[in-house]
């Protein structure tokens, strides 16, 4: 985890903000502590995803946070973020890390053991695997995988893991206990009435990863 050095990994919906904008929200979770962020914004135009990593970037850079975009690696680029995560099917880890350099961090999406796997061999830093519980935002892939897969996949792999889907204050042991490293969610923070104090409640359920302050 000293690579990776979070233990928390949030990732953006502007469409559950309540009617915040995103900038709030996401600040207010960096107030709480979050220590990295994922842009994840797809069906905004290149030229509106590009402004609102400028954007998110300041902000993460301000409270001391990493900040990765979500496939665009040109956009990672442009603004200097921390790294790319990167679609089970997309971009292969190999091909992104040539184009991105060694410092800068890559993330998989997994939904299996054998895409974790995958990932693993090229190259990624950390993976998240789910939907590991119910959720909507990950419904269309189909039903959740439980801990028992997540379990699987912490035993055959050396990079971090990062549980995501449906994953609750009351879950938490249960995907630590499984072999979780940290979590990764979207709307149990984004959604939250008030983003600082939950992120700071689920900060204060996970270990503080080796590497960060």
């Amino acid at each position: 985890m000293a690579r990776v050095g979070f233990s928390l990994y949030l990732i953006t919906d502007r469409r559950q903000t309540n009617s915040r904008p995103l900038d709030e929200v996401i600040e207010a979770a960096l107030r709480g502590g979050v220590k990295a962020v994922q842009l994840r914004e797809k069906d905004l135009s290149p030229r509106e995803q590009l402004e609102l990593a400028h954007r998110l970037r300041e902000l993460t850079s301000r409270y001391g946070a990493r900040l990765l975009v979500n496939d665009r690696l040109d956009i990672a680029l442009a603004v200097e973020a921390d790294g790319v995560h990167l679609g089970e099917a997309g971009i292969d880890p190999a091909t992104a890390r040539r184009l991105i350099g060694p410092e800068r961090l890559i993330g998989v999406s997994c939904h299996s053991v054998a895409g974790a796997l995958a990932a693993q061999q090229g190259g990624a830093d950390f993976i998240t695997f789910g939907p590991v519980f119910a959720t909507p935002s990950k419904a269309r892939y189909g039903e959740p995988v439980g801990v028992k897969p997540l379990s699987e996949a912490k035993r055959q792999l050396r990079i971090p893991i990062f549980a995501l889907g449906g994953i609750c204050r009351n879950s938490v042991p249960e995907v630590l206990a499984a072999g979780a490293d940290g979590i990764a969610m979207i709307s149990a923070i984004i959604a939250a009435d008030n983003p600082r104090e939950e992120a700071a409640a689920f900060l204060d359920l996970l270990p503080s990863p080796a590497g960060n302050e």
